[in-house]
């Protein structure tokens, strides 16, 4: 089955074909190192760090981009109300928020962290090439985009332009349009800033200030990738103004259509049915999730959503998430635990596992159907812990041959990656286990019942009796 993507400009699905083979160029907005990283942006991490795993894993040869804004209104009023230089703060924000993609096994995936403030020359030419074709225009010290001369504005966003007026709209006098929004923001005390030339009429001119926000990302792509590139990604609520400006400037600019092949969003995370935000403080930090569940546990919850959809935050769906994965776990120790004798390959298993890979395969072509994967995961656990209890006894390296097929597809979606099930247990916790056995064929079940708190509480060995013996499983 091929890959399928769904392409927001499109709204459909569709066969993904990259523009250089098996060559992938893929950029998604990064942080804006103001304040801790919350769960609405792990989610929007992790689920892209799964697309790359995918991708990956079927052979294609991805260069992932995430970008790091350290030019950015948020980010200076912040340095300002904590009396800081604007890039002290953000450097001490940007380490937490690498600790935090270390955690989750985000970060590894990531093949660069380009800086804005990196990209000034590049800021300058672009701004440039934009009023040499009409698009931009100076305000004052500042410059605007004029989007009365862009066309297709509003085709990724689908809004009507008399609309626009409502969403995140930068209030200026001088603008020539309300919607207009800018390129260069004039130079104020205490902010960051950069003296570039530019030329308009025929006029060169010295514009000391800093980018705007949406030219920085275009700006960077454009020096990473070039004109055109394969995938770009980014949470919802970044198509306007954010990703529909992107396309209006790199578009405009350059007369390369389409910026970007498939554009991919995320879902927003919820809390109590509104939306994650800093600015409605009822945000989640990565690292408070970090110290109350674990990295595994976090991507288990993410993946169990589709990346379009939006999720609700909860401590209950949490545990949930956390309860399906010692599932998975338990159901693997127990089949690994089973009966072995030395035996030929096991028929039985091998085309469960081939039957596996085949669903779970569908699953990930189907616009990455993260979701319908872990079912899959769940369905394969839970036959070969049946076969573990069954009785019949399964060799050794068909095992170790069923296992390590699972954990490299689970490792798709960063989980299963903990050998614990396959340690040997303690002499002394065995020596309980078939005390326990003994205490069981006596009839003895509340003495029975006692070692299996005690081997749990001492040894964190949960048991479950099957028709060939007990077998235990690590939570």
């Amino acid at each position: 089955m091929a890959l399928t993507v769904y392409n927001t400009a499109t709204r459909s699905k569709e066969d993904f074909v990259p523009l250089h083979g098996m060559s992938v160029s893929l950029f998604v907005c990064g942080q804006t190192p103001y304040d801790d990283a919350h769960m609405g942006h792990a989610k929007t991490y992790i689920c892209f760090d799964i697309i790359v795993r995918w991708l990956r894993h079927l052979g294609y040869r991805v260069k992932y981009v995430q970008n790091i804004t350290d030019v950015e209104d948020k980010l200076i009023a912040r340095a300002q109300e904590r009396k800081m230089d604007v890039f002290e703060l953000e450097a001490y924000y940007e380490k937490r928020f690498f600790e935090d993609m270390d955690a989750l096994r985000v970060r590894k995936n990531v093949d660069m962290y380009p800086h804005s403030h990196d990209y000034i020359n590049q800021i300058r030419d672009q701004i440039q090439a934009l009023a040499d074709k009409g698009y931009a225009y100076p305000a004052g010290g500042d410059v605007y985009y004029d989007v009365s001369k862009f066309a297709d504005y509003t085709k990724l966003s689908g809004m009507k332009i008399d609309d626009l007026v409502r969403h995140r709209i930068e209030p200026d006098p001088r603008k020539r349009n309300v919607y207009d929004f800018a390129l260069w923001k004039e130079k104020k005390p205490g902010e960051p800033s950069w003296d570039i030339d530019l030329k308009f009429d025929g006029e060169k001119k010295k514009f000391p200030g800093r980018p705007g926000w949406h030219i920085e990302d275009t700006a960077m792509t454009d020096a990473i990738f070039g004109h055109q590139y394969d995938i770009h990604g980014g949470a919802s609520e970044l198509i306007f103004p954010h990703h529909t400006n992107e396309i209006a400037q790199a578009e405009a600019a350059y007369g390369i259509k389409p910026l970007v092949k498939y554009w991919m969003h995320t879902g927003v995370v919820n809390v109590e049915n509104v939306k994650m935000s800093k600015s409605l403080h009822n945000f989640v930090t990565i690292r408070d999730a970090l110290a109350k569940y674990t990295p595994e546990n976090i991507r288990f919850f993410v993946a169990s959503t589709h990346y379009r959809k939006e999720i609700n935050y909860a401590d209950s769906l949490m545990r949930e998430a956390r309860t399906r994965l010692n599932h998975l776990y338990r159901d693997l120790g127990m089949f690994y635990n089973s009966p072995e004798a030395d035996a030929q390959p096991d028929e039985e298993v091998e085309l469960s596992i081939d039957s596996f890979e085949e669903e779970f395969v569908a699953a990930m072509n189907d616009d990455f159907n993260t979701p319908i994967a872990l079912m899959s995961l769940t369905n394969i656990a839970s036959r070969l812990a049946a076969m573990g209890k069954s009785g019949k006894p399964i060799s050794a390296e068909a095992k170790e041959k069923a296992i390590g097929r699972i954990k490299v597809l689970a490792g798709i979606i960063g989980i299963l990656e903990d050998d614990a099930y396959k340690e040997s247990i303690p002499e002394d916790a065995a020596n309980l286990i078939e005390e326990r056995e003994t205490l069981r064929g006596k009839g003895d079940y509340a003495a029975a019942d006692t070692i299996r708190d005690r081997l749990k509480g001492e040894f964190g060995l949960s048991l479950e009796d099957t028709k060939s013996g007990t077998v235990w499983y690590r939570e």
